[in-house]
């Protein structure tokens, strides 16, 4: 099987760790694993069959039926049900508290979701986002170059990339997103309707099931080891550290299914942005895990 990912980060470790962990060897399964490009994305590697699995997010599938059009998926499992962004400033802040960003140039990653649920946060901690310069500098390597240029007050980035620059002395992870925004749908597994009725989907979720419950009890150190192997570019202490940081956090919910109330969560967020004009019913995003 094909496993298809929206963005590759520690944040996703439940996934991760699903391939990692042996969890897909044990149910006599092998699968490949790739980041999703312009050219490759993951409905469309579910739509032609070529993907079984793809990492992404219930909000997805408020484009489509905005249009009055069927989701190309179903999203049947969470991986988080925190947001996973960080904000680094350029020193230490222990008693930091969201006004300090009043004034400031704040580098925010303007993909839809992120920039909605860091826009929701402001909202949360009663913060009016215009009086914050959220600067648009690229993609995420991009917007952390640009923070180790010198540009901006504050960077907001996703484990491991954080972690790194409080490791190379450059900032230090000052506020988490998923504090101010609560329990939401943020991050899920998606597939076919077809696939999700065959063995191959009920043996992936028992291997799921496994290495969620793994990356929910297990030391940050242990987990980190058995995904090295996706992160070859990066600090084995501060993968463990970003593991740990999202283990506190409770990203990690030890249930699989998306539950109602972080769905509805998720159309709040989007209703306050102005991104959609109804609320979505359940059922037309989200399915069952396979049993």
């Amino acid at each position: 099987m094909h496993i298809r990912v929206t963005r590759h980060s520690a944040f996703y470790s439940p996934l991760i760790l699903t391939l990692a962990g042996g969890h897909l060897r044990a149910e006599g399964l092998e699968a490949s694993y790739d980041i999703a490009t312009p050219e490759r994305t993951v409905a469309g590697g579910i739509g032609d069959g070529s993907v079984q699995v793809g990492q992404s997010a219930v909000a997805t599938s408020f484009v489509p039926l905005e249009r009055g059009e069927t989701p190309p998926v179903m999203h049947f499992a969470q991986i988080n049900e925190r947001d996973g962004f960080f904000l680094v400033g350029r020193r230490s802040e222990p008693d930091f508290t969201w006004d300090r960003l009043v004034g400031k140039t704040a580098l925010i990653d303007h993909f839809f979701q992120p920039l909605a649920m860091f826009r929701y946060a402001l909202h949360r901690r009663g913060i009016d986002a215009a009086r914050i310069d959220m600067f648009d500098a690229g993609d995420v390597e991009a917007m952390d170059r640009a923070f180790r240029a010198g540009q901006g007050d504050y960077v907001h980035l996703q484990g491991p990339g954080a972690q790194q620059l409080e490791k190379d002395g450059v900032g230090f992870v000052v506020a988490a997103v998923g504090e101010a925004v609560g329990p939401v749908a943020f991050s899920s597994l998606c597939a076919s309707r077809t696939w999700l009725a065959t063995d191959e989907a009920r043996a992936f979720m028992r291997a799921y099931r496994r290495a969620r419950a793994q990356v929910i009890a297990a030391p940050p150190a242990e987990i980190a080891a058995a995904e090295a192997g996706f992160f070859p570019h990066v600090n084995r202490d501060v993968l463990t550290r970003t593991i740990a940081a999202y283990q506190q956090l409770g990203c990690w919910a030890p249930a699989v299914e998306i539950s109602r109330s972080a769905y509805e969560a998720t159309l709040d967020v989007f209703e306050f942005n102005g991104l959609i004009r109804r609320r979505h019913p359940y059922q037309d995003v989200v399915a069952p895990p396979p049993a």
